[in-house]
């Protein structure tokens, strides 16, 4: 199917419910720091609960490194109240440490020195600690601190069901959603370099931070500490962030949901000679990591978007695709924008969605060989000169200014926002696209140009900029701290997951070793 033709589907008004049906929820990673801006070496706060089982505020591979997670909602407006809350309830247990506002961190000393995240003695809580040592040992420490936003999303069965319907497709319905979910995915892979480009909102780094590493960067004006590319867009998404030169041999096929799940299946029982050379154990017995294949498990495959299910206790990630198919997807492209709270507002929200509904909707062709080639390049060219008005992307056997494909992009992209705002009788869905189609336009609106200009505007080093906006952001939560209902409802929530751990660490009946083959069956 077309564009035009689903969006001439879903603009007859009985099938609103379709569109503000959407749900989207966020989890959103904050390292934090101490006054000096160095990283925390507290634990992870009891008064906050159980970083195993608490379902809102958790860690991801630091003790430090704070995951905030919001349940899935179709209100814009209830997951950003969400988010808001969790920051303010969270300034209330950390006493005078902040929550480091940007993506890159800063100030993180050896790697050694930066704590992994601990989940308590039960089997699940120490596979996810020994997970995070694995992590360390094959890529350092420093890296997985780099923090960013993952955006979940999906459109309701009323809507599979009229595409399932119009196309005639023969196939059951659960599999026609998988096969539609990962049309958004390839769609979404062909075109994330136009994120990169309007949201990316990290051009810069702290010297400390490429210390002993190779890198392209150049200082940032006369400042020895802080180091940039001038039209950079968002360094975390290239060689400086989330990258593994071990899985550039993974060929994950998104063309349908076999094949990646085989491709990950496989990569899971792949051997990897470098990390035989790591070992599986210390000499005292304790693990160095979970196995020593190509990757410990699935979420050690990085990729800027993910199919997901939701999984039982115990089940894996691939496992629950497999049997149920998709649910919904997650986008891991997004920088926190050190600008914003939050690190994300509603205006991101509303194009982020508007985006990904025009990847569904829009017709997506498999993937082959030379697509598969030509996407990390695009994306790597956005990373590091996104905003030069002067770039081109590769788009079949030829070159194209980004400006003249996101223009293009943008024009089929425009009705999609027209068809939300009218669904969902509002007008900033078309409000969000404008102030888009104006970063096109003129890249100093970006966050990434704003960012730099703030810099220099101030006569600040990185590091100065980002602890400038932590202190402010600070302010601007502990001004209105919640009200006696939430910090009851928080403080019974945070109490239920200190007692559901206990409980989970009384249950277990298996040896540690029991379970991790029982896990890997």
């Amino acid at each position: 199917m077309s564009l035009d033709s689903n969006l001439e589907l879903f603009s007859d008004p009985a099938k609103a419910d379709r569109l503000t049906g959407i749900t989207r929820g966020i989890e959103k990673e904050s390292l934090r720091v101490q006054t000096t801006g160095h990283l925390a070496q507290t634990p992870h706060p009891r008064a906050l609960g159980s970083a195993l089982t608490h379902p809102s505020i958790t860690t991801d591979f630091s003790e430090a490194l704070l995951e905030f997670i919001t349940p899935p909602s179709s209100s814009i407006t209830t997951v950003m109240s969400q988010l808001d809350e969790i920051h303010r309830i969270t300034y209330q247990h950390i006493g005078d440490e902040l929550l480091w506002v940007n993506s890159m961190p800063c100030q993180l000393g050896s790697d050694d020195g930066i704590p992994i995240g601990r989940y308590g003695t039960s089997n699940i809580g120490m596979m996810k600690n020994i997970y995070r040592r694995g992590l360390g040992h094959r890529y350092g420490r420093l890296m997985q601190t780099i923090a960013g936003i993952h955006y979940n999303f999906s459109v309701p069965d009323t809507l599979w069901e009229d595409l399932h319907s119009l196309t005639g497709n023969g196939q059951p319905l659960q599999d026609f959603k998988s096969d539609g979910y990962f049309s958004l995915i390839r769609n979404f892979r062909r075109y994330s370099w136009l994120l990169l480009y309007l949201l990316g909102a990290a051009p810069a780094v702290c010297k400390s931070f490429v210390r002993d590493r190779e890198h392209r960067l150049v200082p940032f004006g006369q400042d020895n500490h802080s180091l940039h590319q001038p039209f950079a867009t968002s360094l975390r998404m290239g060689d400086l962030g989330y990258q593994s030169d071990a899985q550039s041999s993974l060929v994950v096929c998104y063309n349908d949901l076999t094949q990646y799940t085989n491709t990950l299946s496989e990569a899971i029982s792949l051997g990897y000679p470098p990390y035989d050379e790591i070992g599986l154990k210390e000499a005292n017995g304790d693990y160095k990591q979970l196995n020593t294949h190509l990757i410990q498990i699935e979420n050690e495959f990085y990729s800027s978007i993910r199919p997901k299910r939701t999984a039982a206790s115990g089940e894996t990630p691939v496992h629950a695709l497999k049997e149920r198919g998709v649910e919904y997807i997650e986008v891991r492209c997004l920088d926190l924008n050190p600008l914003l709270p939050c690190g994300i507002d509603e205006e991101t929200i509303c194009f982020l969605d508007t985006f990904l509904l025009f990847c569904l909707f829009q017709d997506s062709p498999k993937t082959n060989a030379s697509e598969y080639a030509q996407i990390p390049e695009n994306i790597n060219r956005t990373v590091y000169a996104g905003r030069d008005p002067n770039l081109t992307l590769l788009q079949g056997d030829s070159e194209i200014p980004l400006r003249e494909w996101g223009k293009s992009l943008l024009d089929q992209i425009r009705p999609v926002a027209e068809l939300l705002d009218t669904a969902n009788q509002t007008d900033r869905y078309s409000k969000a696209f404008g102030a888009m189609n104006t970063r096109l336009a003129d890249d100093s609106s970006t966050p990434a140009a704003t960012v730099l200009r703030e810099m220099k505007s101030n006569n600040e080093t990185y590091y100065a900029m980002a602890m400038r906006k932590a202190c402010e952001h600070r302010a601007f939560f502990q001004a209105s701290p919640p009200d006696d209902a939430a910090m009851k409802n928080y403080q019974t929530v945070a109490t239920k997951s200190l007692k559901e751990q206990a409980a989970i660490e009384a249950s277990d009946t298996l040896s540690f070793e029991e379970f991790l083959s029982a896990y890997y069956q």
